[in-house]
């Protein structure tokens, strides 16, 4: 047995020390909660429970140092231990699941409980993430005589996404808080006067958001990655800035530069991938997609976003991404892909209308057009408040489907856009290609009694009632035509409805047409003109190349006199560095003929001495067919040279069909 060392003997000599007292573990416990040493916090919480189990301080710290080390379940299974213990950890369990994105289970644990602030801050949350704006904001405001910290920037955020953004400064303005108090709310408010297309003042602000965020984060000695990752946002929201203001190489080149990056900050990514697709559009479609693929579980054959990913984005951001990912997937013709993303967005997005828009997208690429019609008819039947945008989409796919009653049908179901003068010549035209005459006819009419009784500054009345008049006159209604250009003009003096009146009249009474016309006011140089000869003439025949002038003799004479055509002279063009002074001696005019075409061309002879017999005095000339058997038969007497000759006739027979070098190909296509 090897002899122990001095250290050993030391040890085993030493006596067992006693166990450090509850309040050094708890001063041990502090300091490390202090100095965020979590995992550390964790397993002095563990000794202080194994002397005193059911501790309600210590497990409280174990939970929180939990959290804070980003250890969720292990946070939810100390909670769940802690049954006996008399505190109640509703708030963090709340807390826990809104980390695993459980938002309906947290919501419903947290409004069992008492209103507290901390409660109601993270309710305020939740219902951000779950898109329930209006709610948030709510409590925010509710939360503002509490004089929570930073509680502003959630409160302009919430504003923003409930589509509020109108309210921004009125609301720091009550606050008395100013935009640049953190680089934060400066970001926030920079999206607010994105929403209000103010694109200059919020790029300003942005990079105001990034001076001040710089200074911060430096200041409280965060590293250059951690730095970066925290201002990832302000770069995205810049390049859109860009994008939106039609800067688009600028904007390509700063998603570009985030996506290389490879930032930590996931979201940022996300939006940064997805906004330079949608700025590309269907160009490079295969290389949009492999960025899409960047966003996806890795584990997952499916296209279903990573899970950091789908914790902090929005609903409509992810809504987008999707949805986008399918408009791609469209593009590059990958049907079967696109059909099975398109069957589960229904239950991921239940209350948006894309999912049912995207299917539709699907059919009409598939030539299913009847069925994309019946899908969308159905969901504005069960959906009615939601039914706008989808009768809209129905109306566009039944025209192009070359169905115009469908398309009709589903415009007149949108009820506040049927006075708008596109809505009303779309549904006219729809109808006379149904060959709803009366159907179109009652459309402008409806129309014109509307525009009679609204109060608005721009009228449509006036363009309305022409188009309604035209159109009835165009279909043999010549009374309701007068009676519209009758009432434009004394109504509005139009002079367009007075000759459109005197034509129509004159159809029908010609006395009440004669008296319009005297209100036409007359054309300067019309006196001289006498009318009873000009009725008498034949008329004037339209010659080509006739100027103005020469019109009045072809009236006279009965002739006309063409103008030569002047020819315009123009230089001739010399190849480069020829002198025409000295031209040198012509081109032989034959130089592009084959040799065999050309003047010149001699053919060879044949050498006739080919056929003289050779060999000694006497010799007899061989037949044909007499020379290919003793070819043969030298060929069977001489098994060597056969096979050498084989070999070489099956060389020469197979070098034809070897496939051409990468070089040779490219000069074949030259």
């Amino acid at each position: 047995m090897a002899p122990k060392t001095k250290e050993k003997l030391k040890a085993a000599a030493a006596p067992s020390q006693p166990p450090p007292s509850i309040e050094d573990l708890f001063t041990s416990l502090n300091r490390h909660i202090q100095r965020s040493e979590f995992t550390q916090a964790v397993k002095v919480a563990n000794q202080v429970l194994s002397v005193a189990p059911g501790d309600e301080d210590a497990v409280r710290c174990k939970v929180v140092a939990l959290i804070k080390a980003d250890k969720i379940e292990d946070a939810l299974s100390a909670i769940q231990s802690a049954q006996k213990v008399s505190f109640d950890f509703s708030f963090y369990k709340a807390y826990c699941l809104y980390r695993q994105n459980k938002l309906d289970e947290a919501l419903e644990l947290l409004e069992k409980q008492d209103k507290t602030q901390s409660g109601m801050l993270l309710e305020s949350q939740i219902l951000y993430r779950l898109g329930k704006m209006d709610s948030c904001v709510d409590i925010c405001r509710n939360l503002q005589r509490a004089k929570i910290d930073s509680l502003e920037i959630n409160l302009v955020a919430g504003l923003v996404s409930a589509g509020r953004a109108s309210e921004v400064q009125g609301t720091l303005d009550a606050i008395k808080i100013k935009a640049t108090s953190s680089f934060e709310l400066a970001y926030n408010i920079a999206c607010s006067l994105i929403e209000g297309n103010k694109l200059k003042d919020a790029e300003q602000l942005l990079l105001t958001a990034r001076r001040i965020g710089q200074e911060t984060l430096t200041e409280e000695n965060l590293a250059d990655d951690d730095i970066e990752n925290e201002l990832a946002p302000i770069a995205v929201q810049l390049a859109y800035v860009h994008q939106l203001l039609g800067q688009t190489q600028e904007a390509i080149g700063a998603y570009t530069d985030i996506i290389n990056r490879n930032l930590a900050d996931e979201p940022s990514l996300s939006v940064a991938v997805n906004n330079l697709i949608a700025v590309k559009g269907p160009k490079d479609i295969s290389d949009s997609l492999r960025k899409f693929d960047r966003l996806k579980e890795k584990d997952s054959q499916k296209f279903e976003l990573a899970h950091a990913i789908d914790l902090k984005l929005s609903s409509r951001q992810k809504e987008t991404i999707y949805a986008n990912r399918v408009l791609l997937l469209l593009h590059a013709n990958k049907m079967d892909q696109a059909r099975e993303l398109v069957s589960v967005l229904p239950e991921m997005f239940p209350d948006s209308v894309m999912p049912v828009l995207l299917q539709a997208a699907v059919l009409v690429r598939e030539n299913k057009a009847g069925k994309a019609e019946e899908i969308l008819g159905q969901f504005a039947e069960t959906f009615p408040e939601k039914s706008k945008i989808i009768l809209l989409a129905r109306a566009q796919v039944a025209a192009a489907a070359g169905h115009p009653q469908i398309a009709a049908e589903s415009l007149a179901k949108v009820p506040d856009i049927q006075h708008m003068p596109a809505t009303v010549a779309t549904l006219v035209t729809l109808k006379e290609r149904a060959g709803d005459t009366n159907g179109a006819a009652t459309v402008l009419d409806s129309a014109i009694k509307w525009w009679k009784s609204a109060m608005t500054e721009d009228n449509q009345l006036s363009v309305i009632m022409r188009e309604a008049a035209s159109f009835k006159l165009r279909h043999g209604k010549e009374e309701e035509a007068a009676h519209l250009y009758e009432e434009l003009v004394k109504g509005h003096g139009d002079t367009e409805a007075l000759v459109g009146l005197i034509t129509t009249v004159a159809r029908v009474n010609v006395e009440k047409a004669e008296a319009y016309e005297k209100q036409l006011k007359p054309l300067p140089g019309l006196k001289g003109v006498d009318v009873d000869a000009l009725e008498k003439t034949s008329g004037a025949k339209p010659v080509d190349g006739a100027s103005r002038g020469g019109l009045a003799d072809a009236q006279e004479d009965g002739k006309t006199k063409e103008k030569p055509k002047k020819k315009r002279k123009r230089k001739p063009r010399y190849p480069k560095g020829f002198d025409p002074a000295n031209p040198g001696p012509p081109p032989d005019p034959e130089r592009w003929l084959p040799k065999r075409e050309r003047s010149s061309y001699r053919p060879k002879r044949k050498d006739k001495r080919a056929a003289q017999v050779r060999g000694s005095q006497g010799a007899v000339v061989r037949d044909k067919s007499e020379t290919s058997a003793s070819a043969a038969n030298s060929s069977t007497s001489n098994p060597k040279s056969n096979q050498a000759a084989s070999s070489k006739g099956a060389s020469q027979n197979t070098e034809p069909s070897r496939p051409q070098s990468k070089s040779s190909r490219k000069k074949s296509r030259k």
